[in-house]
Order: structure tokens, then C-alpha cells, then sequence
């Protein structure tokens, strides 16, 4: 359920598009070139020079999409559907309760333990503050900070794992240029309260920043973050109709060497405009910047819908494109090194057909350790191309949800030897076309074919 915009905010988002679109096609002063950022406080998520890292220094590029937790609490089974679809990352949808039903620290515990268990990075947001300013029933900045503070004993330790989003898209149309300091404030609140993680803001404008005022003020709230681990998140809808405004906006925080995701994004046209989704992945792709789509299920308008009844084997054409599309999730997600993805060790993947018949086939997979060092509990992903689906495996115990498949090891296979190999079979059904799948990965690395 896209609980995101009352009629009211979205004709007053129409009037601003109208009125005011023009102040984001405009050319803006550009925040002045960084200083040093300083060390984190702990090891965990954080930032440098502008990117996204790992506590062990690694790249970390989000790879996912939003999910909304709170209004489906009973959901759960949806982070494993995520990750089989190949993410890296999910922005979970929480409540502190000044609108919502309030997500308890039980609960908040329970979802990062499911992110951890289905091996995904956990962005987690307080949706009250949406629209704040515009939308007499929002919550403020303030308040959302003192949810987070709740939930201290909840999050700390787990700065690996878990980023904080302190309030979803925090202030309307009506005066945005009163984001700025009640968001130094909630930084500053939460750092002063011992959190170390990294902290990610959204933009005002319903998150669209239309007018640019967090492009424009971007260097005075990172200056103001003590630990200098602070992202920026943009929402791209309607507003980012053309590939100038997607890059010129993107390109203006890299080159400023300021951190910035596209924390959620729409694809499909509706009343307002028809965004342009693939400049936006292209560009992402282009830059090494995270992307979050909206959203997995439950949407009001169902146009936004990545999945159908959160079931994924019911992708929707906006799924489709999210998870298997050119700069998809299946195709340049990575998992978190923290997870044992990510290894630079190398692999390729070999597969052929070995057998044929009527409606079914058998398959086998070989994957090959090219690196050094032996690769141990490893994850293979690939996606089918013509509706194929697996009946027995041997080899190994495939997961598959609708076109994507995840693969975890036997035990006579969980270890692939330096410079080593292992096969697996299968058999599956087929349709009239059995083409190969084009692209593999391992524990969320591409992996050659041949």
C-alpha cells in the first residue's frame, strides 16, 4: 500500500511541478569540493571520500528494493523472496507510531535478524515524517530521532548490517528550505546519543528535491555529521522525466565527492508524468551508486508494484525490469562481504544441456574456482529465459521464484578447491525454447561463462 501521498500533497505536488519545476532544471551552485571525511567510530558500514564502504573496506553498492513492513507485518517470508531475486539490500518500512501502528524494538529486532539470516543489508525507515510541514499528520525529524533512540540497544552492534534512515521523505512542498536545519538536528541528536552507524537522509520535496535545497545544502549537513558517515537519498518519480535532470542531479553529489543513493524510485507512468527508470539504473550503474526500487508488494496503486500479492513468482512488468531488466538486480547486484559475497577470488560457470524430451530436460552446471584461495558455502544465482523450472537437483538444493534461481551447496560440494571445480545436475521442465541463461553469479559476484 502506497501510503506515501494524500490527495491533497499530490495536487499540491502538481501545482509545485507546474509552478516551480523549472528552479530543478535550473543550474545550481554546487556544494564546495569536500574536506577529508573523518574515521568512523566503528568498524561497520561506512563512509570515504564520498563512497558507501564496509567495515573491511570493501565497496558496498545497495542493489534493492523497499518493502512495507509495517502495514504487513505478517509479510515475513518476503526478505528471503528478495534476496532469491538476487538484492543486496532492503528498505524496510517502519512506524514510531505517531501515525501508524508503532513497530515495537522486538519487532525492529526480529527484521534485522531476517535481513541477516536471508543475507541482506537492512536500510531501516520511520514513513511517519513523510511530507512533514504540508502534511498535518506527519511527524517531525525530531520526534523520528527519538523512535531511533528507543531502539539504541536494539541497533547498536550492528553497524555491519544495518543502516539508519531517520525519516522517510521528511518535508513536503511548503517551504523546503526548512529541511536543512531539523535535519543537522536529527543527525546531531543521534550521534550525540552514541549511535555509530551510518546515517541516511532524505531529500525534501516529498523526496524529489525539486527545488534543490538538498543539493544546495548537501556540504552543510554532511559537515554537520561528527563521524562523517551520512548518504543522501534522492526519490526519483515524476520529477525525473528526462535523462538531463537524472544526471545532472546524480553527477552534481560525485562530483562534490558526496555520498548519494537513489533511495527509492518508479518506473511506470501515472498522472503526473512518466519517469525515466532506465537513465535512472543506467546512470546508477554508471556511477557505482546505490538504488532502492518502491516496492515489493501492497501498494494502493498496484502500478508500482514490484510483485503481485507479495508472490514472486507473479512479477509484475515493473519487477521484471527491476530484477532482470539491462542494470537490474540480478545483473549487477553484489552481496555484502560481510556476508562472504563479494569474493574476488574469480569463478566461472559452465553450462550445457546434457539430455532432451518432450516437455523436459537435463542440465548440468559447473562451477569453476579461478582464484587462489578455496571458496567454502558458496551461493550460485542465474535466471532462466524461457520459463524453465527445476524438478530434482543433485549437486546441490536449488530455490527458485518464478525466473530466478538460487543454488546452495551439498555437502560433498560446499567446498570448491583453488583452481578446482564442482557439478552440478538437474533436471527441469520446459516449453517449446530452451535457451541457456546468459549470466551467473557467486555469493553475489559475477561469474564468467564458458
Amino acid at each position: 500500500m502506497r501510503r506515501k501521498r494524500s490527495l491533497a500533497a499530490l495536487l499540491a505536488l502538481l501545482v509545485s511541478l507546474f509552478g516551480i519545476a523549472g528552479l530543478g532544471r535550473t543550474a545550481h551552485a554546487e556544494p564546495a569540493h569536500p574536506q577529508t571525511p573523518l574515521a568512523p567510530l566503528a568498524t561497520g558500514l561506512h563512509i570515504s571520500d564520498g563512497r558507501l564502504l564496509e567495515g573491511n573496506g570493501n565497496d558496498f553498492v545497495m542493489r534493492g528494493v523497499n518493502h512495507a513492513h509495517t502495514w504487513y507485518p505478517g509479510e515475513t517470508r518476503s526478505l528471503a523472496d528478495i534476496k532469491a531475486l538476487g538484492a543486496n539490500t532492503v528498505r524496510v518500512v517502519l512506524s514510531n507510531g505517531h501515525r501508524w501502528a508503532k513497530n515495537s524494538p522486538e519487532d525492529v529486532a526480529a527484521i534485522v535478524a531476517q535481513c541477516k539470516a536471508n543475507r541482506l543489508i537492512c536500510v531501516l525507515e520511520v514513513h511517519d515524517t513523510t511530507g512533514y510541514g504540508e502534511d498535518a499528520a506527519a511527524a517531525s525529524l525530531d520526534q523520528a530521532a527519538d523512535y531511533w533512540i528507543g531502539l539504541k540497544s536494539v541497533l547498536t552492534g550492528q553497524e555491519n548490517y544495518v543502516v539508519i534512515n531517520i525519516g522517510n521523505e521528511p518535508w513536503g512542498n511548503t517551504d523546503p528550505a526548512g529541511w536543512t536545519a531539523p535535519t543537522v538536528a536529527a543527525v546531531q541528536k543521534l550521534r550525540n546519543a552514541g549511535f555509530q552507524h551510518t546515517i541516511m537522509v532524505d531529500a525534501p520535496n516529498w523526496g524529489q528535491d525539486l527545488q534543490n535545497v538538498m543539493r544546495t545544502n548537501a556540504r552543510t549537513v554532511y559537515d554537520a555529521d561528527s563521524t562523517g558517515n551520512l548518504i543522501f537519498s534522492i526519490h526519483m518519480y515524476s520529477v525525473y522525466d528526462t535523462a538531463q535532470e537524472i544526471t545532472d542531479y546524480l553527477n552534481a553529489f560525485v562530483a562534490a565527492r558526496l555520498p548519494i543513493l537513489i533511495g527509492e524510485f518508479g518506473g511506470p507512468a501515472d498522472q503526473w508524468g512518466d519517469p525515466d527508470e532506465n537513465t535512472m539504473m543506467a546512470a546508477a550503474q554508471r556511477l557505482k551508486l546505490g538504488y532502492l526500487a518502491w516496492s515489493w508488494s501492497g501498494n494502493t496503486d498496484p502500478i508500482l508494484d514490484l510483485a503481485t500479492d507479495f508472490d514472486p513468482t507473479k512479477l509484475t512488468d515493473w519487477g521484471k525490469r527491476v530484477f532482470n531488466g539491462p542494470d537490474g538486480i540480478a545483473e549487477t547486484s553484489r552481496e555484502a562481504t560481510i556476508y562472504g559475497g563479494g569474493s574476488d577470488a574469480g569463478c566461472t560457470v559452465g553450462y550445457r544441456v546434457a539430455n532432451e524430451w518432450g516437455n523436459g530436460f537435463q542440465g548440468e552446471i559447473t562451477i569453476r574456482n579461478t582464484g587462489a584461495a578455496a571458496i567454502t558455502g558458496w551461493t550460485l544465482g542465474f535466471t532462466f529465459a524461457n520459463g524453465q523450472a527445476i524438478t530434482n537437483m543433485w549437486g546441490g538444493t536449488p530455490r527458485q521464484a518464478g525466473a530466478a534461481v538460487t543454488v546452495t551447496p551439498a555437502s560433498y560440494t560446499a567446498t570448491i578447491p583453488a583452481r578446482g571445480a564442482v557439478t552440478l545436475g538437474f533436471t527441469a521442465d520446459k516449453g517449446g525454447t530452451n535457451s541457456a541463461p546468459t549470466a551467473f553469479t557467486l555469493d553475489g559476484g559475477a561469474c564468467a561463462t564458458g
